[in-house]
């Protein structure tokens, strides 16, 4: 792909220049309506043509909160630590939990539940939602057992989706556990590894960890890699609500299986995608996959880019083209849109044309990188309480500022548990880093 310059240099005046971009920073937007709708923002009206610069463009997708149509079945597993430290209240309310999914689904879900300690049982084969009653019936029959065989729970539950698996279905499993994998498999790459071959194969996991005493690298690894949720619980009692959230979640999901691909010419490099690893298939095209997006949300994905010099003129610095599964129509879909920038030697025009939204959402990415390097520090003991409390007052007063309420009540929570002495601050802010790094907001 080569240059696109829709004015030559000298020629067209200012007003030509101005119909040529839109206001919000040349921005492109697809026209047909879809389940999704995708926006590419360039970070910057203007670029410095005289020398390597570097800039940033966002690539914005939304769901209108309006789209109807049928829900996708869900093929889902449950998959259930039941070790010795999940005895009393903790089971108890799994089983809640577990009868509340039960409650919500409906006879063309599948539904399967594999609990495991050392040994892995499958407590419920695969199968249609149809006798609710002997459903709970298996549920509240779950009693505590030894060790953590997280590795083998985690292929089983996977295979049971597998055993009835199609594209008409969301194929999820749901694991929850309150501690280190001690039986089995243990290492964090195996683990990570055979759940990234599950994604590979269709089958997300989102992972729930309960308590202290779980691995919340570990936990978010799985997440990442596997592009499903992740979520730490606290205390028991949140188990119902947290699997509540999750089962609506994913009874709104309008777009899956989502993959953006950039095209761009040669004297265009891709720096990074903040928050996401990408591949890059050939030497002008990056891909990265993307998670599964609900109704009336919308999903940020922010690159930074760096140019070689260019002759004064716009360009065409990337294509975008994302590819997914409509959920509501059942048809797979392809949105694309330009990005252009206007090369100039005149630093004080770039200087005043920063695209607002651009840079809240580059402040956004800072703020997650921000808190990944003092969770970092707080692990290693690099950094005292006293100096990580102020790093995340800091981090807190830019999630308020640019709206993210939710993230900045969990660093707040983090700040009051560092205050006490508590042992949380860490996993409530390893789910706020994988939140923000989704990029997804309603």
């Amino acid at each position: 792909m080569e240059q696109t310059r829709i004015i030559p240099p000298g020629e067209g005046g200012p007003d030509t220049r101005t119909q040529a971009m839109t206001d919000a920073g040349k921005t492109a937007t697809v026209g047909a309506y879809k389940a999704l709708e995708m926006e590419c923002i360039a970070g910057n009206r203007y670029a410095v043509s005289t020398e390597p610069s570097r800039e940033h463009v966002l690539i914005q997708l939304k769901s209108p909160p309006n789209v109807m149509g049928r829900r996708l079945p869900l093929n889902l597993a449950l998959v259930i630590d039941r070790s010795g430290s999940m005895e009393g209240e903790p089971l108890d309310y799994v089983k809640r939990a577990c009868g509340y999914v039960v409650d919500l689904l409906e006879p063309n879900d599948i539904l399967s539940v594999v609990t495991f300690e050392e040994q892995v049982d499958v407590l419920v084969p695969a199968r249609r939602v149809v006798n609710k009653t002997l459903l709970r019936e298996h549920i509240n029959r779950v009693e505590v057992g030894n060790t953590t065989n997280l590795y083998d729970g985690i292929v089983v539950g996977c295979q049971q989706v597998a055993s009835i698996m199609s594209e008409g279905c969301l194929n999820r499993v749901l694991l929850l556990t309150d501690g280190e994998p001690t039986a089995g498999i243990k290492d964090f790459a195996s683990i990570v590894g055979q759940v990234a071959e599950q994604k590979s194969r269709g089958i997300t996991v989102t992972a729930l960890g309960f308590g202290p005493e779980y691995n919340e690298e570990l936990m978010a690894g799985i997440a990442r890699q596997s592009g499903g949720n992740y979520y730490y619980i606290s205390r028991p009692e949140l188990i119902p609500e947290v699997f509540r959230r999750e089962l609506e979640s994913l009874m709104t999901i309008v777009a899956r299986n989502m993959r953006l691909r950039l095209s761009l010419p040669r004297w265009v490099q891709l720096r990074q995608i903040y928050g996401r690893q990408f591949a890059m298939p050939s030497p002008r095209q990056a891909e990265v996959g993307l998670v599964d997006l609900e109704r009336g949300t919308a999903m940020s994905v922010l690159c930074e880019m760096e140019f070689a010099p260019r002759p004064a003129g716009i360009y065409r610095v990337a294509k975008a083209e994302l590819s997914y599964d409509d959920a509501v129509s059942g048809r797979a879909e392809t949105l694309d849109a330009d990005v252009e920038f206007e090369f100039t030697p005149d630093k004080a025009l770039v200087a005043s044309g920063v695209n607002p939204i651009v840079k809240q959402e580059l402040e956004i990415a800072q703020a997650s990188r921000s808190l990944e390097k003092t969770v970092m520090g707080m692990k290693t003991q690099q950094i005292s309480a006293m100096a990580a409390t102020i790093e995340l007052q800091k981090t807190m007063s830019l999630l308020q500022n640019q709206g993210r309420l939710e993230e900045a009540a969990d660093v707040q929570r983090a700040i009051e548990s560092i205050k006490q002495g508590g042992v949380d601050a860490e996993k409530t802010l390893s789910q706020t880093i994988h939140t923000l790094d989704q990029g997804k907001k309603k």
